[in-house]
């Protein structure tokens, strides 16, 4: 029986049953916010993560994977106009996202820890913050969940795109979980424990985007 932390909700429990277990990593989930997440000491380096980050090929003049971001981009352009600025949380070398929203007239700011690590931007209120495939990588993801509460403006919107966690027969097959930066899993049930905590309206959109409008 281990003696663990949640590293979303810092709930401390006692895991008596591995969600699952791999010939690489243990996975276990937090009975609180059912955040499915691996240990500290299964997690890569910060040189490791940056090594693999450098193996990804998403360009910003890449047509598929700005196809690819339109999925996250489409729930809010019926409300485009709301928004007077955003920050793309995230956003990898190539922040495509970000020029996507600069089309559309918001004036956006971008954040990546590995690539944009500048924290001036951190100094604002924004009306959207965008998060699209990056909170999978976070390690400890309530620090950037309270820090979002810092940044976001009370009518203000939080955008994720991430695959989600289904159930436990599922996740033994789920290519998702192989990637080595892929260290925490949300689930429909973990996005709704942090609005009612939070105070957001939760909507899932598509299979792997929520949208969470501020209330």
């Amino acid at each position: 029986m281990n003696s663990l932390t949640c590293p979303l909700c810092v709930h401390d429990f006692e895991s008596t049953d591995v969600f699952f277990q791999d010939k690489k990593r243990c996975y276990h989930q937090c009975p609180q916010c059912s955040l499915v997440f691996v240990t500290p000491e299964e997690r890569l380096t910060p040189d490791q993560e940056l090594e693999e980050y450098k193996l990804h090929e998403n360009h910003v003049d890449d047509a598929g994977y700005r196809k690819f971001l339109n999925r996250a981009l489409s729930p809010l352009v019926p409300m485009v106009d709301s928004f007077t600025n955003a920050l793309d949380f995230g956003c990898g070398p190539g922040p495509l996202l970000a020029i996507m929203l600069r089309e559309y007239g918001i004036e956006t700011s971008i954040y990546d820890p590995f690539f944009f690590p500048s924290r001036d931007v951190l100094n604002t209120s924004y009306s959207l913050i965008t998060c699209t495939e990056a909170i999978e990588h976070f390690h400890h993801p309530h620090k950037e969940w309270e820090l979002w509460q810092s940044l976001i403006a009370s009518d203000g919107v939080i955008l994720i795109m991430t695959k989600r966690v289904l159930d436990r027969e599922r996740f033994k097959h789920w290519h998702y979980k192989n990637d080595p930066t892929h260290v925490c899993f949300f689930s429909e049930a973990t996005f709704r424990y942090l609005g009612q905590k939070y105070h957001y309206d939760v909507q899932f959109p598509t299979n792997d985007v929520v949208l969470m409008k501020k209330l």
